[in-house]
């Protein structure tokens, strides 16, 4: 059976976290509505991050990777795994696995007739400080954006393959998957998801990127939205 759905995982600095990882990943495609394969993007790790996953990939051939020279951010990682799928479906998880992989099942059920399907984070497992400064954040990028997300940096996500191949990443993009299907006049649609503490590693997240950043990051989707070129073709011959 060909696979359907290919689930990028990001890593930077997770050596802690990657054999959970694989575990919770090789249980997950057990059970998973679409026959799916791994695809871990390695963003310059600096730790024993690519000697983790070269071994998981050697021992399970539903998981593979790609591997940066240098860091260059989590919105470069997801575009590389954009680019590198072939598969109908794409989905996106953290490698810190604050949230469970076999929810990607809940938001599958929707992913035939929506384009883009995101989790939403329930009874979040976050500091006060992050709660908030996110919750301030979702709520700039919706008035920029209008797009009716809740949370729309929750890391679990469906996106039929080829809208998420045509989305013009730039740093920060990552928090406007949603608004830029909505570019290409496609749907979306937000499911309630479980969330977890994370157990191990380092968030690499503070205070600057994830509100101020984002702050920033709205005028420029302002730009790129003025800029748009979306098309669909007729006819070919």
């Amino acid at each position: 059976m060909a696979y359907k759905f290919t689930i990028i995982v990001p890593v930077y600095n997770e050596e802690d976290n990657l054999d959970r990882v694989e575990t919770k990943l090789s249980e997950y495609l057990k059970i998973a509505s679409k026959k799916a394969k791994i695809l871990f993007v390695n963003d310059g790790s600096q730790d024993q991050s690519q000697e983790i996953i070269e071994r998981i990939c050697a021992n399970n051939p539903d998981f593979s990777f790609i591997s940066f020279e240098e860091n260059r951010g989590l919105s470069a990682a997801i575009s590389a795994g954009f680019n590198h799928v072939t598969t109908e479906y794409v989905g996106y998880i953290d490698s810190d696995l604050q949230t469970d992989p076999n929810e990607f099942n809940l938001l599958l059920e929707h992913s035939e007739t929506y384009d883009l399907v995101t989790g939403v984070r329930s009874n979040r497992k976050d500091s006060f400080v992050k709660n908030m400064s996110s919750s301030i954040a979702n709520g700039i990028r919706r008035t920029f954006t209008h797009d009716g997300m809740d949370d729309t940096g929750c890391p679990l996500k469906v996106i039929k393959t080829s809208y998420a191949k045509n989305i013009p990443m730039f740093n920060g993009l990552h928090r406007f998957l949603p608004a830029m299907i909505l570019l290409q006049n496609g749907n979306i649609k937000q499911i309630p998801v479980s969330h977890f503490p994370r157990i191990a590693g380092e968030a690499k997240y503070g205070l600057w990127n994830r509100l101020l950043g984002p702050l920033l990051d709205c005028f420029a989707y302002l730009w790129m939205k003025k800029k748009y070129i979306n098309y669909k073709i007729e006819k070919q011959g």
